[in-house]
């Protein structure tokens, strides 16, 4: 779980920042969670993650997000029991010198949950569909069987990369005999906006394992 510090700095119980491109230079901090936040992928032990086969998978393709978007940059990420934490650079001009991004912005900060439909959606990781808006009440995909493709869904947005991620790890693990697997059709994103804040949640990630009691997505300790 997040320091008390980070409770009210990260969690905004608000709608979806209106008009923000999320296809544009970015480093966004994004947790996925399983349906009912199941624990799938693994457990804790003596403050380590030790995944399963399952967790090995999101695993993989978390890390192969780059080979497959060109202008994806991957930092710290975590799998934990039932949920995934990651932090994700969009990088258009990349610095060929030094492999960083050429331009930088300042960010205004938001956490929202985002919808990601199970129809209508590519499993080819690379071929972006884009992603629906919702604000903080959207369905899961069992709730909401109206998912589908959506004409205001941007291409190579953050949330259509998030989209591809879940569909083929959901096709991958359901065929390793894990037929009922399926993740929260919402996922949340902060949008980071400076190296200090970068640095807070490279080291929220790397001790999340340790601090599996405490965290946020435990379901004998959901404080979200």
């Amino acid at each position: 779980m997040m320091p008390d510090k980070f409770k009210n700095k990260y969690t905004i119980n608000s709608a979806r920042l209106q008009n923000y491109d999320y296809s544009q230079n970015g480093i966004y901090f994004v947790t996925i969670c399983t349906r009912e936040k199941e624990y799938f992928f693994g457990e804790i032990k003596n403050g380590e993650m030790n995944l399963n086969e399952i967790g090995k998978i999101a695993q993989q393709f978390w890390q192969e997000i780059p080979a497959h978007f060109p202008f994806v940059k991957s930092d710290e990420f975590v799998v934990m029991p039932n949920h995934v934490h990651g932090i994700i650079e969009i990088c258009r001009d990349i610095d060929d010198t030094n492999n960083n991004c050429a331009k930088k912005q300042t960010f205004v900060k938001t956490q929202t949950p985002v919808e990601t439909p199970r129809r209508g959606v590519s499993t080819i990781v690379g071929v972006s569909t884009g992603v629906g808006v919702f604000t903080n009440d959207a369905k899961t995909q069992n709730e909401n069987q109206r998912g589908g493709y959506n004409p205001n869904w941007k291409p190579n947005s953050l949330g259509s990369i998030i989209n591809q991620f879940k569909s083929v790890c959901t096709k991958k693990i359901r065929k390793s005999n894990c037929w009922y697997f399926q993740w929260q059709s919402r996922f949340y994103d902060h949008i980071i906006r400076n190296d200090e804040s970068l640095n807070k949640i490279r080291e929220y990630i790397i001790k999340n394992p340790g601090r599996w009691e405490r965290d946020k997505n435990n379901v004998e300790n959901l404080w979200m």
